[in-house]
């Protein structure tokens, strides 16, 4: 899923639960509307250099933290805007809040996509009509 830095959904690319974070990187920094970001922040599961280049490629700064078996560490890492990853999680948990989309309830791919794409504008139709 992407989301923007106020949590709410921009895009997202369905994969199957077995599926690799770090091999649907390009496919997520490729996916959703015509918005240039200015930082990708991810977890230590897309820590790689060819994900690094990827988005150094599209003028992209990448906030990915290094595993702890990694080497050449640099020796600045900017957790203040790390922080701003719980906002992914945020949008994960508001998703989550549809039963049918916690519980898998559809059995195709196609259905369930639907369904994500149908909360997903729930929550943004949502976001827009707060007091």
């Amino acid at each position: 899923m992407k989301c923007d830095w106020n949590g709410l959904p921009l895009d997202f690319h369905l994969t199957g639960g077995e599926a690799s974070d770090s091999r649907q990187f390009e496919t997520l920094l490729g996916i959703g509307s015509d918005i240039d970001p200015r930082a990708v922040v991810t977890d230590k599961g897309c820590d790689s250099k060819a994900n690094r280049n990827a988005t150094r490629d599209r003028g992209i700064a990448p906030l990915i933290p290094h595993k702890a078996n990694a080497k050449g560490w640099p020796g600045f890492f900017p957790k203040a805007l790390y922080r701003g990853r719980a906002r992914i999680e945020q949008a994960i948990g508001k998703l989550k809040r549809f039963k049918r989309i916690a519980l898998r309830c559809e059995k195709t791919a196609e259905n369930h996509a639907a369904l994500v794409a149908f909360a997903c504008g729930l929550i943004l139709v949502k976001s827009v009509h707060t007091a």
